[in-house]
């Protein structure tokens, strides 16, 4: 991706420099990051690359090379959240961006021009919007020399999300972006933003990490994962907890009981529960069984399916029909009602797995889906 060509041949100068940050899976801890607990993603190698110029007349000029549209012009001081900009649409990712550093008190006020291209793709729960988001932080806390550290860029780019596109989304997503490092996973506490890099070199183990996008588009922002968050929350307040994290899994059968409805307990059951395998997770890979992960992949994608409800036929047939051919565990990975699924497999049995879900999709009469290896990979840099 020539950015720096793009950007020189859209508005007649060089750019300041280029930026990267990537997309992200997650291994484990799903819809437990707004409950303040804990997840384990990896970066891509996938990544959306950002070649940027600093202004000093407060305009923000946005070109995407994956979307055919005109350069978006807008004024920095004029900028709000939900406005035409806040609405959707990947132009609303970076002007949030720029709206949220500037509401901070952060002396963004000059603009830019930005020309982005991405790798990331898009509705397949790879996190391509917290990609655009970091990556345009990166390059404003460079180019305005405002000296953010790599978490407070996360949250700024969390907030913009939320309050300037309307996603309620947790942190973990702009965390991953922001703060991976290559050949680990990151362990990161929601509540305190701590983090661990944990060694994820599956190579190394004769393992590989399969990412199935089955193409099936997904949307947080229409509703459902606004709903459940609100039935997390929700759960908490009847429990006197702050946020779900304070449940002690091993007291999770009484806090259950005093819920008053099937869809409260669910969504309490579920999120205790991931928290609880994220702790397996680590343990198992501090003790060297990587193999061990695969069977805690699957119970989270039943818990997904069944207490969360946020797969599709198309996730359950990528688990059902990789499981069956062999592979060590799956479970799909992001916000959910599509996109992706993560399958853990030997190495010499990738190809034989990856048929036949590619067969099942073919005999349920269902869109190919893509299917690639997830290697750990680094996080937000600048490239130039």
């Amino acid at each position: 991706m020539d950015v720096a060509g793009k950007f020189a041949e859209l508005y007649g100068y060089a750019a300041d420099g280029v930026w990267s940050a990537p997309g992200r899976v997650n291994l484990i801890g799903e819809y437990t990051d707004f409950n303040e607990g804990f997840v384990l993603p990896l970066a891509l190698p996938h990544t959306a690359v950002a070649a940027v110029a600093r202004r000093t007349d407060g305009v923000l000029r946005l070109h995407s090379a994956d979307i055919d549209a005109p350069v978006a012009e807008l004024r920095v001081d004029e900028l709000r959240p939900l406005s035409r900009y806040g609405q959707g649409g990947w132009a609303a990712y970076p002007a949030g961006v720029v709206w949220a550093l500037r509401d901070a008190g952060h002396a963004v006020s000059g603009g830019a021009d930005v020309h982005l291209a991405s790798t990331v793709p898009t509705g397949a729960g790879l996190s391509s919007s917290a990609a655009l988001e970091v990556v345009t932080a990166l390059a404003m806390n460079d180019l305005y020399q405002l000296g953010l550290t790599r978490p407070e860029l996360a949250v700024l780019a969390q907030r913009a999300e939320n309050a300037f596109v309307g996603v309620p989304c947790g942190v973990m997503d702009q965390m991953a972006s922001a703060c991976a490092t290559d050949g680990h996973a990151l362990h990161l506490d929601c509540r305190d933003l701590a983090i661990r890099q944990v060694p994820f070199d599956l190579a190394a183990h004769g393992l590989r990490l399969l990412v199935v996008d089955t193409r099936v588009k997904h949307e947080l922002g229409d509703g459902a994962y606004a709903e459940r968050r609100a039935g997390c929350e929700e759960g908490a307040r009847v429990l006197g907890v702050s946020h779900l994290r304070d449940v002690a899994y091993d007291r999770l059968p009484a806090a259950l009981a005093k819920l008053p409805d099937d869809r409260t307990r669910r969504y309490v059951r579920h999120v205790v529960s991931d928290d609880h395998r994220v702790e397996r997770v680590i343990g198992l890979l501090g003790a060297g069984d990587v193999r061990g992960i695969g069977p805690v992949l699957t119970e989270g994608h039943a818990s997904l399916r069944d207490d969360l409800r946020i797969s599709c036929p198309e996730l359950d047939l990528v688990v059902t029909s990789a499981n069956a051919a062999g592979a060590l565990g799956a479970r799909m990975t992001g916000g959910g009602f599509g996109g992706s699924a993560l399958v853990l497999v030997e190495a010499a049995d990738a190809d034989t797995v990856t048929k036949s879900v590619l067969d099942a999709f073919d005999a349920a009469g269902r869109t190919a889906p893509r299917v690639f290896t997830a290697v750990a990979s680094a996080g937000a840099r600048r490239e130039a």
